[in-house]
């Protein structure tokens, strides 16, 4: 017998008005993968910043930083959130370091920004098994993870909501918990969830 496909989830198209949904958090929060859910769930198009920068450099983000540096790295994602601010109905996944320039918080403003927040020890976990990251080139990259995470929690707190991730939870759990937090923020808050008069995502 043919194996059943698994239920579709629930869409809710018309949730954010149009709005974009832009996540921010640290390297190995999964925004990814969270990512790509919530816009199947919202209708929406998936970007990701990381992956859009490889594309515009045609190197890998590895090569960026061994070739060009952090600066340019940085350059370039501000160039990339900058071209992703104007549209509409998108997902965007953004890198750790997105926040750290105030500039890309003008344009990250265009949207709703979500910090997807997981704690330190999941972290280290996760990216233990994950050790291509740049910044974590060094033997003594547990305490560099933990101090960038220290140097950076103030900023992710900017977010206009926060999505605390249990350990051990699935992305599909975490999905819906994120829906929910947004249906609330849309009923407490509507205005902060205005229709969207940007470039309609053709």
């Amino acid at each position: 017998p043919i194996t059943p496909l698994p239920p579709m989830p629930p869409t809710h198209p018309d949730l954010l008005r149009n709005v974009s949904l832009y996540l921010v958090g640290m390297m190995g929060a999964g925004k990814s993968t969270l990512g790509k859910r919530l816009a199947a769930v919202l209708k929406y198009r998936f970007f990701d910043t990381d992956t859009l920068i490889e594309q515009t450099a045609q190197r890998s983000i590895g090569d960026i930083f061994a070739e060009a540096g952090e600066s340019t790295f940085r350059d370039l994602e501000t160039a990339v959130i900058r071209e992703l601010a104007p549209y509409t109905r998108i997902v965007v996944s953004t890198g750790g370091g997105m926040v750290l320039r105030r500039e890309n918080w003008g344009h990250l403003r265009q949207g709703v920004v979500v910090w997807v927040d997981v704690p330190l020890r999941e972290l280290e976990n996760r990216l233990a098994l994950d050790r291509g990251r740049p910044l974590l080139q060094r033997p003594d990259w547990r305490d560099h993870l933990a101090t960038l995470l220290s140097q950076r929690q103030a900023l992710y707190r900017e977010a206009d909501l926060h999505l605390q991730i249990n350990p051990g939870e699935s992305v599909e759990e975490s999905c819906d918990r994120m829906i929910t937090l947004l249906q609330s923020q849309v009923r407490s808050e509507p205005t902060r969830v205005r229709p969207a008069n940007g470039k309609p995502d053709t």
